[in-house]
């Protein structure tokens, strides 16, 4: 078993991107479009409905994309899929269901957190200024050590994988 080298790790995550930016345009750019009347006053209510039509629209299905297809038969997305990648557990085994909720909900959640911070300024809200630029900067903070933290261990895991108990590997 080979440790998948970051740099693949990096180029799997970018096909992937490409999924969920069809995946936005068709779906979400669709359902915005042919139903604006009806979700725009939605999205003006407050930051709490904004965020939770963006994340039923959004986050919920590109997570889902995630857990299922790196717990399934193939171990990985698409992307991964294409470069050879796939998600194991720590004895080189397929991942559960569960396994792949935790790393997905980990490897996610600065994404979330952006989601919460972006509606927030864009929307009134209870939260200070300068509340909102300390969440916006932990964002920072979580995605740098989400980039740096795998070039530190010889196994390339990163955060959700030490969380989850995966690692990726080369080979099909």
């Amino acid at each position: 078993m080979s440790y998948a080298p970051f740099r693949l790790r990096i180029y799997a995550f970018l096909l992937d991107y490409l999924v969920i930016v069809v995946y936005g345009i068709c779906v979400a750019g669709t359902i915005s479009f042919v139903f604006n009347p009806y979700i725009q006053p939605l999205f003006s209510h407050s930051p709490v409905t904004a965020e939770l039509i963006g994340f039923l629209m959004m986050t919920l299905p590109v997570s889902l994309y995630f857990i299922l297809c790196e717990q399934s038969k193939w171990q990985g997305t698409w992307g991964k899929r294409k470069l050879g990648l796939r998600v194991v557990n720590l004895e080189g085994a397929r991942i559960g269901v569960g396994r792949s909720i935790i790393r997905t909900a980990i490897k996610f959640l600065p994404w979330e957190v952006a989601h919460f911070g972006i509606w927030r300024l864009m929307l009134p809200t209870e939260f200070s200024d300068i509340t909102i630029f300390i969440i916006l900067n932990a964002v920072n903070a979580a995605i740098i050590l989400y980039l740096i933290f795998p070039l530190t261990n010889k196994q390339k895991k990163n955060v959700y994988d030490w969380v989850a108990g995966t690692r990726v590997i080369t080979g099909v």
